[in-house]
């Protein structure tokens, strides 16, 4: 069975994509192609999100790389880490 997520929790999580998609566009600076998962921590967020690392022709040959974004309780990011690469 399902448990239903209160509004405070869907907003909560919202702002933690949000929070990291820009911490992480604002070190890096590469555009993001997607949100691959969410979780709340003990300490705070980790997520994982996908960036366009290398643009190609077709873009079935972009590069993209798979980032860990890890945010304090606060909203903070406290670190990221490229975990992998694919196209």
């Amino acid at each position: 069975m399902k448990s239903r997520r209160s509004p405070e929790d869907v907003m909560e999580l919202r702002e933690a994509i949000e929070t990291a998609r820009e911490a992480l566009q604002s070190v890096i600076n590469l555009g993001l192609s997607s949100v691959t998962g969410a979780a709340k921590t003990d300490e705070g967020w980790r997520v994982t999100v996908e960036l366009v690392e290398r643009k190609a022709i077709p873009d079935t040959q972009d590069l993209l790389g798979v980032y860990e974004v890890l945010l304090n309780e606060e909203g903070r990011l406290t670190s990221y880490e490229r975990i992998r690469i694919r196209r």
